[in-house]
This record gives C-alpha cells, structure tokens and sequence, in this order.
C-alpha cells in the first residue's frame, strides 16, 4: 500500500481544515510532547486537548504547550468522543490519546492515505517498537483478538486492531457517528459504524510504545475485559438482531422439544398426561422461543431502518477532496 501511495504525488493540506483530537485524563507528564509532535509534524492543524475531570495539570501542560484546551465533565472516553465530534468543525480529524504511546510522525502519511483513495477512516494499527514488549499488555492483546473475531464472523472483515485509539476520520464519517458508547469501547464503535455503512477504510502500520515512567494506563484488564465481553454481545444483537434472536429460539425450542417428547409419547400410549407441570413448562418455553424469533424479525427490520437513516446522513457530506497535489512523498519512514 505504502509503495503505491508513493507513486502519487502528495495532495496538499493548505486548504483543508484539520483538527487534532485528544482526549485525556491525568497525562500531564506526556500531554505537551503529544501536542508538540503533532505541532512538529502538523503545523496546518488545531489541536484540540479535551480535559475530562483530570486531577493533576494536564489542562496547564497542554495550553503552555499550545493547544486549544476544553473539557468535558462527564467521565469516559465515549463521553468525550461524542462531545468532541459535536463541538468540532473541520474536513480533517485526528484521534490520538494523551500518553505519547502513537506515533505522531505517521499523520501526514495516514491523511495522505484518506485524501489519495478518498477514505472515510484511516486506522493506524499498532505495531510494538523493537524490544518494548510492555507496550501492548497480553490482556488487552486478547481483547483485541476476541473482538477481530466476532467481527469477522458477523461482517465477514478481516481487521488487524480493532481497539486502537489513533485514527483519521472524514467529516461525513464523524457527523454520521452515533457515538453510543460511554468508555474504552468507543474504539469496536468506530469499526461497527464503518463496516454497518460500508464506508471506504484502511488499516495502516504506526509503531507504538510503552507509556514513560510514572504514566499510569486508565485501562484495566478485567473489568474493560468484561465490557469486551459485553461490548460483543451487543455488537451481535444490534448488527445481527434476526440471527441473535433466531439462535435463542433455537436454543429454546430445543429444549421445548426435548422436555416434551416423553409427555407427548405417555399420552399417546395412555391417552394420559401424568407429567402436567412438565407439559406446561415445554408449552411455555415452545411460546417463549416463538416469541424471540418474532422480536428478531421485528427488530432487523427497526435495524436496517437504522442503517438506511444513518447513511442517509453519511450521504448527505461530501465525500473527502484531494485538492492541489505537491510534488512528492516523504519516504523516510521508519516502517519502509
């Protein structure tokens, strides 16, 4: 991808407007080297530091840094993504975290990807720097595993980090993102939302390292495992209601079915039904698995009704433009 990219000239920045986003809560040791790599690598963007209830001086770090400073009271990642995408004007936005682990130098590269193969969503896939194994923690490893392949068995997308947090998005893509999500599972949203409305998108390659010393992660291996866990579930039901319900009313009516055979092959023998209360709880359970089939059809009917509304508004902004194109491409990258 990366060989071909080079083989187009590089479509010039002057006239777009590009935002920086970060979200943070207590990264006042990492937050102005965030805001000066990006400034380094960026100068045509704003970037914007959204402060959510930290208690230490991230707020003052990244103003005396440069940045445009705000904040959001309600705590959650989720919760400051859906305030950022509200607030926010631009062609152009980067998302990227306070604690220094992304590798600002990639921008230009991923937003030259957007703008060459108008894109709606650049994800910049974490790969680990040489010999830093703490960067990328074995639980959250598995996290991302897990998610990859429940995504893969319901949209049939082969994905490489569903949970980065280092993105570039167009605008039609940012003001059609519901942002439904309180937490760390903001990141399976932004994914969801993209293959739902089959919009154009790409993973590239940005390296990735461990927090410096005295930086401490908002991540926590269980319970954010735990939120996975029902993060996928209801990936499942919302994208796939007929075949998550359609799956439960077999689960049911198998059970009916074998609960009720003895009680149907006594009455045939006897004309009897000694097993009353065993009747009544296969019939129940028989009504109950109907019942679950009849809210899947309804609900995949309420769900594409959702999907046609959604890229209705994703339809309704113009695609993302090029523009004037410079003369060459920056090779000197540390992944060719």
């Amino acid at each position: 991808m990366l060989d071909r990219l080079q083989e187009i000239k590089t479509p010039s920045l002057k006239n777009q407007r590009i935002a920086v986003l970060l979200p943070c809560r207590n990264e006042g040791l990492t937050i102005a080297q965030v805001v000066a790599g990006f400034q380094a690598a960026l100068p045509e963007a704003k970037i914007y530091v959204y402060d959510n209830r930290s208690t230490d001086n991230t707020a003052e770090q990244a103003a005396a840094a440069g940045a445009i400073v705000r904040y959001e009271r309600i705590p959650g990642k989720g919760n400051v993504v859906r305030r950022m995408f509200a607030d926010i004007e631009a062609d152009i936005y980067v998302m990227a975290d306070g604690d220094n682990t992304y590798e600002a130098a990639a921008v230009r590269r991923l937003i030259q990807f957007l703008l060459v193969e108008r894109l709606d969503m650049v994800v910049g896939a974490r790969r680990e720097i040489a010999k830093d194994s703490e960067a990328y923690r074995p639980g959250h490893r598995f996290g991302n595993i897990f998610l990859k392949t429940c995504v893969q068995l319901l949209f049939g997308a082969r994905l490489v980090d569903m949970l980065s947090g280092y993105r570039v998005f167009s605008r039609r893509y940012v003001k059609s993102f519901p942002a439904l999500s309180n937490g760390f599972e903001i990141e399976t949203e932004f994914t969801v939302h993209a293959l739902e409305l089959k919009m154009p998108f790409i993973e590239e390659p940005t390296l990735y390292g461990s927090r410096p010393p005295g930086s401490t992660s908002k991540l926590r291996t269980f319970q954010d495992g735990w939120r996975v866990l029902g993060t996928a579930i209801l990936l499942f039901k919302e994208a796939r209601p007929f075949l998550f319900f359609g799956i439960i009313f077999l689960l049911l009516a198998a059970f009916s079915i074998l609960l009720g055979i003895p009680v149907v092959e006594d009455f045939f023998q006897t004309g009897l039904v000694p097993r009353f209360p065993t009747a009544i709880l296969a019939a129940s359970t028989m009504l109950l698995a109907f019942l679950s089939l009849t809210c899947g059809m309804i609900l995949d009917s309420v769900a594409r009704g959702r999907r046609e509304t959604k890229r209705m508004v994703y339809l309704s902004y113009p695609a993302p433009e090029a523009g004037i194109y410079e003369s060459a491409t920056d090779e000197s990258h540390p992944l060719n």
